[in-house]
């Protein structure tokens, strides 16, 4: 799960121009020089070789214009007294660029645009209304819903790098994206991979909490709140930290967001497939304890129904994000383009409301607290709040269960 990347094969084109370039003057430069015949040249888009007179040579269009037509053409060129003759037939008859389809094209994006800005928009919106209602009920305040609050502000701060590069990358239609490179684009592709990265480490950190609070069999055990939260914010510090000083000291090209072939992306990419790894084995170890715990010798159906509602939004959100990181991170960039932007971008952008939702507007104990203010019952004739887990001893059994949980 991360910001906007899309693939960028106008780049990888002008990248392979200018290697192509390169090489053709390289080896012009080895050709001994000779005033009889045309000698090797470059005309911008294909590399023509050393020819004698009245030879008539022919090469193929470069490989970018095969996105563009399954037959790709071919540019002829005659060697003559006066030197090299101009192309023929011209490269826009023999090499096409279909003016309807760059339209078609820019179109397309341009809605993928608006449906990923509309989704983050909502998301933003939903997010901090759960925030202001998690912080606001005091009697919510406890390290289960803090850890749900540090979850909606990393979809937050993803969505808000997401605006960030769009307005540093995309703000004019004359930016040349494959060589602009600023501070402040420099910066926005790193916000985006440290969103990217606190979305999984606190997501691992939910999945981490609750199954020590499964786990746990005595009153005295602490989940170590604290130490999650140092890591939850702390890892993708570092890992991020690590990437912007390789990229500024070994790779400090374009907008550092041309990645996919560079090796210090697996320090953003690693970390978040191992996060995702764990994550799947936790998510197995939480369904083994709640099928024991879930027995009917385990305990009553209200202290079973507390387990399944403690766990079912973390058992949905872990396979589902990480699902949608392997399949959307491992493909190669153009594999089903058409498909898998909408998907990427579109359903990606809408992750922080579902997580909203499940966490907090579908949350029971929620919805109980907003019914007794709505409904005017005094909160002073409540607990103020609940701050650590309540454990009592079922009867028949000499299992202590968890009763209640914030």
């Amino acid at each position: 799960m991360q910001a906007p990347v899309c693939g960028h094969p106008e780049c990888d084109f002008i990248t392979q121009l200018s290697k192509d370039e390169h090489e053709c003057l390289q080896a012009a430069e080895r050709v001994s020089n000779s005033t009889v015949g045309c000698p090797s040249t470059w005309d911008g888009l294909l590399c023509w070789p050393k020819a004698g007179s009245g030879e008539w040579v022919t090469l193929s269009c470069p490989d970018f214009f095969s996105h563009f037509s399954s037959e790709p053409g071919s540019v002829n060129r005659d060697c003559t007294i006066m030197g090299w003759s101009e192309p023929f037939p011209p490269y826009p008859v023999a090499c096409p660029v279909p003016l309807e389809l760059l339209a078609e094209e820019k179109s397309y994006y341009s809605m993928v645009k608006i449906i990923y800005t509309t989704g983050h928009s909502i998301s933003v919106v939903t997010l901090l209304a759960a925030l202001v209602i998690l912080v606001a009920l005091r009697r919510l305040h406890c390290p289960r819903n803090y850890i749900h609050t540090q979850l909606f502000a990393t979809f937050i701060l993803k969505a808000g790098a997401v605006f960030l590069k769009d307005a540093t990358l995309f703000h004019g239609n004359n930016i040349d994206h494959c060589s602009f490179s600023t501070a402040l684009c420099k910066a926005s592709v790193a916000a985006s991979h440290f969103a990217t990265m606190t979305n999984f480490s606190w997501l691992l950190a939910e999945a981490v909490y609750l199954t020590c609070l499964l786990a746990s069999t005595s009153p005295s055990v602490r989940c170590p709140f604290w130490w999650l939260v140092l890591a939850g914010w702390g890892f993708p510090v570092l890992f991020t930290g690590a990437w912007v000083g390789c990229k500024w000291a070994l790779e400090d090209t374009a907008c550092w967001d041309l990645d996919d072939s560079s090796p210090y992306w697996w320090i953003i990419k690693g970390p978040i497939v191992l996060s995702v790894g764990v994550n799947f084995g936790l998510f197995v170890n939480i369904i083994r304890i709640l099928l024991r715990k879930l027995e009917p010798a385990q305990g009553s159906l209200h202290t079973q129904s507390q387990y399944w509602r403690l766990s079912k939004s973390t058992l949905l959100l872990i396979p589902l994000f990480g699902i949608h990181y392997i399949i959307f991170n491992f493909l190669p960039d153009d594999a089903g383009l058409g498909i898998r932007l909408p998907l990427e971008l579109g359903l990606g952008s809408f992750q922080g409301f579902l997580v909203a939702i499940l966490y907090c507007f579908l949350n029971q104990e929620v919805r109980t607290e907003i019914s007794r203010r709505w409904n005017g019952h005094d909160p002073e004739l409540l607990p103020a709040r609940r701050t650590h887990t309540r454990w009592t001893m079922a009867s028949g059994s000499g299992v202590k269960v968890l009763t209640s949980v914030c």
